[in-house]
């Protein structure tokens, strides 16, 4: 039997940062749920803290998530972290558009807040790497 995953990134701003990838990857950000994150500060096994605003509604601060439209994709977690990122990933993602879309997916990406860092190539493949507005690196191929 096969076992489920999801990948995890650490983020300053982990709301923001799922935004971004939610509208890089065309997925959406997961709803949290206000009445239960009320009812568990209120409960006492969450405090005010543990909350933070986004786009006008309570969400847990720890972290958010976003989804593919399409079944069977993994997850992606945004986990909120107090530290800035500081040395290379060693595990990134690849946004895989195809050639002919590769150099129009790099500009709007640009657009959007993302640092080209370098372009590379091996045998016929060949890719452009970003960093996302954190700086964590990602490949458009």
């Amino acid at each position: 039997m096969a076992t489920d995953f999801q990948v995890t990134i650490d983020a300053t701003e982990p709301h923001a940062l799922a935004d971004w990838w939610a509208e890089v990857l065309g997925w959406s950000v997961e709803a949290q749920d206000e009445s239960l994150i009320r009812g568990t500060v209120a409960a006492g096994q969450a405090s005010e803290a543990d909350t933070t605003t986004h786009r006008g509604r309570l969400v847990w601060a720890v972290g958010a998530a976003i989804t593919s439209p399409d079944p069977g994709r993994p997850r992606v977690l945004f986990q909120h972290v107090p530290e800035a990122k500081t040395v290379k990933n060693r595990v990134h993602l690849d946004v895989r558009v195809g050639d002919e879309r590769r150099e129009a997916e790099v500009a709007r990406l640009l657009g959007m807040g993302a640092t080209e860092l370098w372009r590379s190539s091996q045998g016929p493949f060949t890719w452009a790497t970003l960093a996302d507005p954190e700086g964590n690196e990602f490949c458009v191929a």
